[in-house]
């Protein structure tokens, strides 16, 4: 599945989601994780990572953010340096 989103803080690129990911995870979870991610809302990241994010936002650099679903599925959400695409994977996956 590929789309493209452009109403967030940062355009997204073409989204894609991995195989896995689709397999796991809920159109809304998916949907949910990337909202978020697209927001700012960054998920389950330490201060450290989470600051690393915000300061991507400002310089250009890889965006990358981390979500749980109610039922315990982890999976991650990255938006590449030169926003050219997101992807919604799974950590094995990556």
């Amino acid at each position: 599945m590929t789309m493209i989103i452009s109403d967030g803080k940062f355009p997204t690129g073409k989204v894609v989601i991995t195989r896995g990911a689709i397999s796991e995870l809920s159109r809304d979870e998916a949907m949910k994780g990337l909202r978020r991610h697209i927001s700012g809302d960054w998920g389950e990241l330490d201060e450290h990572d989470w600051k690393q994010n915000e300061a991507a936002l400002e310089h250009g650099f890889r965006l990358f953010s981390r979500y749980v679903t109610r039922g315990g599925t982890k999976f991650y959400v990255i938006t590449e340096h030169d926003r050219s695409a997101t992807t919604i994977l799974l950590p094995e996956e990556y």
